[in-house]
């Protein structure tokens, strides 16, 4: 632990909604509608199950906002953990909360190549390349990966404040994007109220549709949960965290539902519904194959897929640096209880950042871009079950510190909690043919392997600790 510099104070409100916001919504909210939302629920099952997996996830940050006001320290859901129920529960909470957390910086660096595949006519597709797990893995977009992660790891380093206001700007340019392809599918003769029927999927029931896209919920909202890891950089009061972080929700979900909507009301020519044009989409390419972007380009030519990619290149941005910051203040304050080495707890003497974790998480990302997204894609989908994790135990711990003090709103909100979070990873654990969300036999054979290494660091750790 370093203890002649510490995490200065620099982060505003907007700069905390900002990182939350930007952490919730990536890649993935702008293909979603075509290949999971309109495919389980339709346009009406998508809002219903957003609309309840929202509120899910704000009863669980009533919890969070519990804790941050009794432990506004970084480290989040790790500190939460040790107060309430010691070193192992903590280090287990936080294995796999930190895999999930460092997982979504190289996804969203190797997103930027699906950049240039879908929107750039394959730009980066250059130099020498080699199939992955079935994955077509180009120099050009290696080299355009770890640029990002190089690139944005210096930013990361340079201050909280500078990375504060770099994060705000994208998220503004994200919202932006999103909110002008609205407008013009209000506006536009293109975009039809009725073409928002079916409601739902014709294929599947409307319940088992709803809960199929509410199972995603823990992987859709991942990040307001980032809040709490950077508790001690607030220059404001932590109470004000529970707004900041119901807000980051309700936009993440608002962001998730208006693309999904504006996908359905805009039919290409030739389809009688957006079912129909769903269900062909394993036929199609080029931009018929993105229905989100296509919907841009017919409400506002090539106008609307510019403002759409400079939305979507926001939202990818702003993730790589969130993420950056979430991880290496989680990886910070394990370093200063000693469950990891003091280096990782190292801050740099100009700028006051955790630099050494920084670097630590860049050098790890790196690999990833060699490996393609179908296989980094096995661990990210496992990564699900420590975002569930951290919410349970942070619910958990909420509960017992309420009891202690008979606060009965933050005791029920905690049950829910945890209740929730048990099932999220029954979702996930468990095959359920109706839900069809469970993890694939690959990311069950990382999640073992990661199982392992943990016991195995888990010991080592507590062995050195003993030797100390």
């Amino acid at each position: 632990m370093n203890n002649e510099v510490k995490l200065e104070k620099k982060l505003s409100p907007l700069n905390v909604w900002s990182l939350a916001l930007g952490c919730i919504i990536g890649w993935g909210a702008f293909v979603m509608p075509g290949n999971t939302f309109l495919a389980k629920a339709g346009p009406l099952g998508t809002a219903i199950a957003m609309a309840i997996a929202a509120l899910i996830m704000i009863v669980i940050a009533f919890n969070y906002n519990y804790m941050i006001n009794k432990y506004p320290v970084a480290g989040g859901e790790f500190t939460f953990t040790q107060q309430a129920f010691g070193q192992t529960h903590a280090f287990i909470c936080s294995w796999f909360l930190g895999l999930s957390y460092l997982a979504i910086v190289p996804l969203n660096a190797t997103a930027l190549a699906l950049i240039g595949r879908n929107l750039m006519d394959n730009v980066f597709q250059i130099g020498f390349h080699y199939n992955v797990a079935g994955y077509d893995i180009y120099l050009g977009e290696i080299i355009l990966a770890v640029v990002a992660l190089v690139l944005f790891a210096w930013l990361s380093i340079r201050g909280v404040k500078f990375t504060g206001v770099f994060q705000t700007g994208l998220v503004f340019a994200l919202v932006g994007g999103v909110v002008i392809i609205t407008v013009a599918a209000l506006f536009s003769d293109q975009a039809s109220f009725e073409n928002l029927s079916p409601a739902f999927y014709p294929g599947n029931s409307s319940f088992a549709g709803i809960l199929a896209v509410v199972a995603v919920a823990p992987w859709a909202f991942v990040g307001f949960d980032t809040i709490p890891q950077a508790a001690e950089e607030f220059k404001f009061s932590a109470k004000k965290t529970k707004v900041i972080m119901v807000l980051s929700i309700l936009f993440g979900a608002a962001v998730y539902v208006l693309l999904n909507t504006v996908t359905a009301a805009v039919v290409p020519e030739g389809y009688e519904s957006w079912a129909a044009y769903i269900d062909d989409l394993p036929n199609l390419s080029g931009l018929l194959s993105l229905p989100t972007f296509h919907a841009g380009y017919q409400l506002l030519g090539t106008v609307g897929v510019v403002f759409l990619g400079i939305a979507v290149l926001g939202a990818i941005l702003s993730g790589i640096i969130g993420f950056y910051m979430a991880t290496s203040r989680l990886l910070y304050s394990m370093s200063k209880e000693k469950v990891l080495p003091a280096w990782f707890g190292k801050l740099h003497g100009k700028y006051k950042t955790p630099a050494h974790a920084i670097l630590f998480i860049m050098a790890i990302a790196l690999i990833a871009p060699f490996f393609g997204r179908t296989a980094l894609g096995w661990i990210v989908d496992m990564s699900s079950i420590g975002a569930a994790i951290g919410y349970g135990y942070t619910s958990l711990a909420a509960f017992k510190f309420a009891k202690k003090e008979n606060h009965k709103p933050i005791m029920f909100t905690g049950i829910i909690g945890m209740i929730m979070s048990v099932a999220f990873m029954v979702l996930l654990l468990v095959p359920i043919p109706m839900f069809n969300c469970s993890l694939g036999k690959e990311s069950y054979i990382c999640l073992v392997i990661w199982i392992v290494i943990g016991i195995v660091f888990y010991f080592r750790a507590r062995k050195a600790r003993k030797q100390d």
